[in-house]
């Protein structure tokens, strides 16, 4: 499996806690990304193989890829960065992974399945905390109620948010959420809903967001009817509200870019003690036409954490011959209990 894997965006927060995770499970992936700098010092710090790609030269790109089995791509935001990789990923046989949580991509990716089957090539976004266990507690809950018509998913991260994300965030500023209604997406305010959750903890605020799952829940499980939600303080709630009237400001690209500013002084992410003292939690709910209810929760590592160790479980399965040719979901490809094997405990609840 050596030398079969290329970590693109390898000197990002989230990039890097990978590429040292993948070097500790035996890999020895090649790093990459458009800044030669930063990729030559990552070689030098840590050994593995660098190389300086631009996401803009395909042909560049093509030749990269046409030495390896996979791609991991951690380079976002993933609206803007996805496209591309796949584009050479289909055009090398090569396989597809990232970490995205955005609906727009899954959404991109899933429409190219048909693609991807002739070719022979497994599109899998949302390797890791981004969707990986709310989507296996999607599957889990239909597993228990096949009948299902109707998700609710809710998630609180913990521990602190990393430039990557924030920056995807600030890219979202202005935008509506989403929910899936009758088998289809649909805009909604922002904090379209709030609900009180319990994760194990008390009950806890928690407010609908346009995460991943409601689009890869819908293929992973069927399930028609699905909105997400994560858990927050009431102050960000009223934020969320008040931005419905602000969506032209949030928009104007001279406040992305001051926001852009601020988050550039900020720490890459969490430090390790933060990562370690920190946890994630789950919780989920499947109700059917009739009132039947099935419900559990989750517990697990910190979501940067256990996104390196997601991603990188993903991968090693990847090269080992585990790969489905097409648009795939990760617990529609390894199971619902694919957060179990990675850290995550489950409680049922009803």
């Amino acid at each position: 499996m050596n030398n079969r894997l290329l970590v693109y965006g390898a000197y990002g927060y989230t990039g890097k806690l990978i590429v040292s995770e993948a070097l500790r499970a035996g890999l020895r992936p090649t790093v990459a990304g458009r800044h030669g700098n930063a990729i030559a010092q990552m070689s030098r710090d840590l050994g593995p193989p660098g190389i300086t790609l631009s996401l803009d030269d395909h042909e560049a790109l093509c030749r990269a890829l046409e030495s390896v089995d996979a791609v991991l791509h951690c380079a976002g935001p993933f609206h803007r960065t996805s496209k591309p990789m796949a584009d050479a990923c289909l055009a090398t046989g090569t396989h597809y992974l990232d970490i995205t949580g955005e609906i727009n991509v899954f959404e991109a990716l899933a429409a190219r399945d048909d693609e991807a089957r002739q070719k022979h090539v497994m599109l899998l976004p949302g390797c890791g905390f981004d969707v990986v266990p709310t989507d296996c507690m999607a599957a889990h809950l239909a597993s228990r109620l096949p009948d299902a018509g109707r998700l609710r998913l809710a998630f609180s991260g913990g521990g602190g948010i990393s430039r990557g994300t924030l920056n995807t965030m600030i890219d979202n500023l202005g935008e509506p959420g989403a929910i899936r209604r009758d088998g289809r997406i649909v805009p909604v305010p922002p904090a379209f809903e709030t609900r009180k959750v319990d994760f194990g903890r008390g009950p806890w605020q928690v407010v609908t967001i346009p995460w991943g799952d409601v689009s890869t829940a819908f293929h992973t499980t069927g399930i028609p009817d699905i909105r997400v939600y994560t858990a927050v303080q009431p102050s960000a709630v009223k934020w969320l509200k008040a931005s419905r009237h602000l969506g032209w400001l949030l928009r104007r690209r001279f406040v992305k870019q001051l926001l852009r500013a601020q988050v550039e002084r900020k720490r890459p992410g969490p430090e390790l003690e933060v990562r370690e003292r920190s946890s994630s939690h789950v919780w989920g709910e499947a109700v059917a036409a009739d009132g039947r209810r099935v419900a559990a929760r989750m517990i697990g590592p910190n979501g940067y954490s256990f996104t390196a160790t997601s991603a990188v479980a993903v991968a090693v399965r990847v090269l080992d011959g585990k790969a489905k040719a097409g648009f795939q979901t990760p617990a529609g490809l390894f199971g619902p209990d694919f957060a179990l094997e990675l850290g995550f405990t489950r409680e049922i609840l009803e």
